[in-house]
């Protein structure tokens, strides 16, 4: 008989992950607050019911949650209709959304004392497309004995596991550096091609160049999937991300210019409307009853040094590169404008 296993937000990410694990033979006993995605869902042979609580009643060992945020896992688990009001004993929440690693210790931390589950942390990195395709990279972190017995599960969603340590909020990190490094590449290879326009080159071409060459990365072989993404969406979920590895970054008395420039130029870059929102109430000047956005890329580095608490005596100490990246900018900056 198959193994049931509960799942928790069938959404971009998690949608294609359950009908991953229906494929391998897993029963999936599926819940979402949006109840669109129940007949489609249905339709792939995913269980679909009513309550959280009738997910955690059917399931055998382990429900993974794939919601957004630490609000909505708490939320699922201990609402008055949550994970816990089936009183479940001896099953694990496999979370699977992307927090920081203090929240998820929260979260951790919450669970454990409140209830009778226990909590593993199980980011994962690969996009939608690797969420279709089961190739995803999952970094899990927590008890060993646990996370070790869930491998099945993992080899149905991902190509690759890694483990982080006893420590609920490990894989987390790995996640958040992992991010990092791809919003700071994501803004090279855009930054890149945008020049590129100055040339009239073709930017296929270039991206073939880039593949076989040392300007290749996943961002590269993935342009243009990335390309698309939005500012509601994949961008904004990008840019909190590397706003939590700054925040990390100051706790632990790391600089990290490279990640708040990432943060603060993503959606210009990237060419999209939502800008830098997340930095309005710093940036916006009232003219003549109107309020204007600064949209040049020295103000937007200006108003995030504010921002993550950085002074620009600072960050030059810190890194001489800044300086000539500051400097840069400045002269390439209609490269940067819409």
């Amino acid at each position: 008989m198959s193994k049931k296993i509960g799942f928790v937000g069938l959404g971009t990410m998690g949608f294609p992950m359950a009908i991953n694990l229906k494929k391998a033979g897993f029963d999936v006993i599926g819940y979402d607050a949006f109840k669109g995605v129940y007949e489609k869902a249905t339709s792939e042979g995913i269980t679909m019911v009513g309550t959280l609580k009738e997910v955690a009643e059917q399931a055998d060992e382990a429900i993974i949650s794939m919601v957004r945020d630490y609000k909505q896992n708490v939320e699922i688990i201990f609402n008055d209709n949550g994970l816990l009001s089936a009183q479940p004993k001896e099953k694990t929440i496999i979370v699977m959304s992307t927090l920081d690693p203090d929240t998820m210790n929260q979260l951790s931390q919450k669970v454990e004392q409140e209830s009778n589950f226990t909590l593993i942390d199980a980011s994962v990195s690969g996009g939608a497309s690797g969420a279709k395709d089961g190739t995803l990279s999952i970094m899990t972190s927590g008890p060993e004995e646990i996370v070790k017995s869930f491998q099945p599960y993992f080899d149905a969603i991902g190509s690759k596991t890694f483990y982080y340590g006893e420590k609920t909020g490990n894989s987390q990190a790995a996640k958040l550096i992992n991010n990092l490094i791809l919003g700071i590449n994501m803004n090279a290879v855009a930054e890149g091609l945008k020049l590129a326009e100055n040339y009239n080159l073709p930017q296929e071409e270039l991206l073939e160049l880039f593949k076989v060459s040392t300007g290749d990365s996943w961002v590269v072989r993935n342009w243009n999937d990335i390309s698309e993404w939005t500012a509601e969406t994949a961008l904004d979920v990008l840019q909190k991300d590397l706003m939590s590895a700054y925040d990390q970054g100051v706790k632990h008395h790391v600089s990290l210019p490279f990640n708040a420039l990432a943060s603060t130029l993503l959606f210009d870059s990237m060419g999209k409307e939502k800008a830098i929102q997340i930095l309005n109430p710093l940036i916006k000047v009232c003219s003549k009853g109107r309020h204007h956005t600064f949209r040049t890329p020295l103000i937007h580095i200006t108003y995030s040094i504010l921002y993550f608490h950085f002074s620009l005596f600072h960050i030059l100490i810190l890194n001489k590169f800044l300086l000539l990246n500051l400097h840069s900018l400045f002269f390439l900056q209609k490269n940067f404008e819409k």
